[in-house]
Formats: structure tokens, sequence, C-alpha cells
């Protein structure tokens, strides 16, 4: 029968340091006793792992792939857990200590700034370690884009209202982390080498904005990036360039 065994707790997908311990785990409910066997797949080749034939599978992480655990039972019924994805980052992220670390996100890739024209694509790119693999939101501007929770942020065609400060959110069971902020220029000219283009003999109006939400001591906070696109908008709206600054 298919529902003869059910699997109660699935592996869940993980984002780790290259040489980092841990242990994916997979349970399941049968009428008989049940036997487990775990299997990876690297790019196209999926093969069974010799000897992995417990509940738990230890990993040392090296590569990254993909895992699925098998389960049968004396019926020949059998069931396949989901895939998860083990993904390995071969640099760790400065001042991490691995034997400190409980699986709160971690960025180890922030975005760059872009120029893009008008219509041509745009791509940003972050990524963090998590267990378990931490989920992304990205933002612009401080407002939340509903279509962009992925690493990579894609716009196929862009328009004048993509410009804007963008940064994304890595988030899981443990906490989130922020990425850096990042400018986006859409279809803009080179920026003038003088920091102040208002004709000579006019008053010059410069407010500098600096947000800080990663303190020593305290959880990340959220207001003061939040008040940062906030402000900039407003003073811009009374004249002022606005240099802002996160962190």
């Amino acid at each position: 029968f298919s529902t003869a065994i059910a699997i109660t707790e699935q592996p869940v997908s993980v984002s780790v340091p290259v040489g980092y311990s841990f242990v994916l785990r997979c349970r399941a409910q049968g009428h008989t006793s049940l036997q487990y066997q775990w299997f990876c797949q690297y790019q196209s080749d999926c093969r069974l792992i010799p000897g992995a034939t417990n509940e738990d599978l230890p990993i040392i992480a090296e590569q990254t792939q993909l895992y699925t655990c098998r389960v049968n039972d004396l019926h020949r019924n059998v069931v396949f857990s989901d895939w998860v994805k083990v993904e390995v980052h071969q640099c760790v992220a400065r001042g991490l200590p691995p034997q400190l670390w409980q699986g709160e996100p971690v960025i180890v890739l922030n975005p760059s700034e872009q120029r893009v024209e008008l219509g041509q694509p745009l791509q940003l790119q972050c990524a963090a370690m998590g267990v378990p693999a931490p989920s992304y939101q990205w933002y612009r501007n401080g407002n939340l884009l509903e279509q962009q929770k992925r690493k990579k942020l894609r716009i196929a065609h862009t328009k004048a209202s993509d410009s804007g400060t963008y940064l994304c959110c890595a988030s899981n069971s443990h906490g989130e982390h922020w990425t850096n902020a990042v400018d986006v220029h859409v279809g803009e000219q080179s920026q003038p080498t003088s920091l102040c283009c208002i004709p000579p003999g006019v008053r010059c109006k410069i407010a500098l904005l600096v947000g800080n939400n990663r303190y020593q001591h305290h959880p990340n906070l959220m207001a003061p990036v939040r008040d940062v696109f906030e402000l900039r908008r407003l003073l811009e709206l009374l004249g002022f360039q606005v240099v802002s600054l996160l962190d």
C-alpha cells in the first residue's frame, strides 16, 4: 500500500563551509521494521552511498551535492524522502568561529553596484551559509520585492523605476542577516566628478545619513535601514544631495 510507510521527518537542506560536520536526518513509520538507504547526486551522477543504512547520515562537507533517503519495509513497499541540497562554500566569512557557529545565517557573498541601460537585464547576487539553508528576500529602497526570493535577483528588462538601493535578507530558524546595501543605476549617465553640481553662487545642501543595524552586543535591527531610506527620500525632496551609509 502507498501508505504502508510514512516519512515523519524529512531531511533539510543546509548551506555550510567546506569541512563542516553535520547530520542529515530521516525518520519514517511503517507496519513492519524499516530499512534505510541514502543516495547522493553530483551533477547528473546519482549513486548509492555504501554503508549509509541508518536514519542519520553523518557528512563532512566537501562539495555541493543533492541527497535523498530510500525507506523500504519487509513487504517491498518503498518511499523516498525529499531531495535536499547540501551547498558547500569553499571560503568561510572572516571572523566566523566554526566551533561556535549554531547555524545562524552568515553572509558570504554581497551584491555589487550595477549600472545598466534601459531595457537591459539586471542581475544581483548574494549568498549565505546557514543550517537549515537560509531563505532569501530582496528589498529596493526599503520596500519588499514580492517576487524576488532567491539568491539571484533577476529583472529581464529594466525600467527607470528599477533604479534604487538594493539589499537582501537571509533568514532561517536561528535568525536573519542582511547583505550590504548597493545602488543600481538604470539609464543614468556617468556621475559628475563634483559632488555638488549646483551652479556657482548657490548654496549646496548635502546630508550624510548613517544607519547602523549591526551591533556587537545587540541583535540586528531593521529600523535603521528603513529610516535611512525614508529620510533620504524626504531630504532629496527638500533639495539636499544625500550620501547614505549602512553599517
